[in-house]
């Protein structure tokens, strides 16, 4: 139990400047910050403040690493954030080889940690468990031929992996195309050759993805062509901003229930506010996890207790359990919804796709 009046430091990792995802790195600190505040403003934990020390990871897995040594050297009763699943990763490596407690905001991997570990525990669902639901969705409204435009990387090597094992159980085949050595214009010839009913941007944004987007909406060959994007881009303003209403109709994993209750909303609004749009799931995210923390510091200190742990979140009531294949400590009722901006209002609205059974 923490007891005396003092400053509680937490070390945040947020991918501010590129190449790391900027937009999502803002919504993500934006989240962090606004709970510190409030956590502050009622009176902090037992009478000590909370201190947010934050660090640009850059989706550098390196720089994230060191960070997570030097926030330790500096005292931090915990670490917190990041949303680059390659970059969460060796921050997790390094949290679990110091003692050092570190709540994982947005990474999905599943391989978080190469071996199970006490000092880790995370909010966002596991990859398998939404590109599976995303697989599913493809499967049901008919697809068959289904390409994916893939840039190197651990994270969506595994997505295609889960995509290829889910899909080809079922009689569908999956297309891989390597999104960083076709140009947008290649990318259609061979979605054309291919007889592609669906295309899936394992990519990043706005380079190659936009690009991409732009040219098979232009392309007759390509009429009635699904775009998907399970990993999330379409949820960011500036994916509207950018494509309009050839960036509506994309469907993508979104982590947020298909209503906010009213802390949900009263947050909501709160974040809207502080990040001058809407907030993205990913802001979300970030308020919850101090909230995690701040409950895990009043009751336990800085004990990885997470076991122990149960607080109402922004998207449900957080509790963490063992889940079988992960290391780590995972919140297992995350919300998980497919969801795409709609073309009626592209700008502003959405509309939900698919839930998982029983949600």
């Amino acid at each position: 139990m923490i007891t005396s009046p003092t400053t509680l430091r937490i070390g945040a990792l947020v991918p501010l400047s590129p190449p790391g995802w900027v937009e999502a790195g803002r919504h993500l600190l934006a989240g962090l910050e606004l709970a510190v505040r409030e956590v502050n403003d009622t009176g902090g934990i037992a009478g000590a403040s909370l201190e947010l020390l934050v660090r640009d990871t850059a989706a550098d897995p390196e720089k994230a690493a060191g960070a997570v040594t030097e926030l330790a050297g500096l005292g931090v009763a915990a670490v917190a954030g990041e949303y680059h699943s390659v970059v969460a990763r060796a921050a997790a490596a390094r949290a679990d080889t110091l003692g050092l407690p570190f709540l994982c905001s947005s990474a999905v991997l599943d391989a978080l940690t190469e071996r199970p570990t006490r000092w880790v525990a995370r909010l966002a669902p596991p990859q398998s468990r939404g590109w599976r639901l995303y697989a599913d969705f493809l499967l049901g409204a008919g697809h068959t031929r289904i390409a994916v435009a893939a840039e190197p990387s651990v994270y969506w090597a595994a997505g295609t992996r889960i995509l290829r094992d889910r899909l080809s159980s079922r009689g569908a085949t999956l297309i891989e195309l390597d999104a960083r050595a076709l140009g947008p214009a290649e990318l259609c010839d061979a979605l054309a050759g291919q007889r592609a009913t669906a295309l899936l941007l394992l990519a990043g944004t706005p380079e190659p993805a936009v690009p991409l987007v732009r040219a098979v909406r232009g392309d007759r060959r390509l009429t009635g062509l699904l775009i998907g994007a399970p990993a999330g881009q379409p949820e960011f303003t500036d994916w509207a901003r950018l494509l309009g209403t050839d960036g509506a109709a994309v469907p993508f994993l979104r982590y947020l229930p298909e209503e906010l209750g009213p802390l949900g909303a009263r947050v909501g609004q709160a974040l809207r506010d502080r990040l001058g749009e809407s907030p993205s799931f990913v802001a979300f995210e970030g308020y919850d996890t101090v909230t995690v923390l701040a409950e895990l510091l009043r009751r336990h200190g800085t004990a990885a207790a997470w076991s122990q742990v149960a607080v109402e979140g922004t998207r449900g009531r957080i509790t963490f359990s063992r889940v079988p294949g992960i290391g780590v400590w995972q919140w297992a009722d995350a919300p998980v919804r497919i969801a795409d901006r709609d073309p009626a209002d592209p700008s502003s609205a959405f509309r939900i796709r698919a839930t998982e059974a029983g949600t």
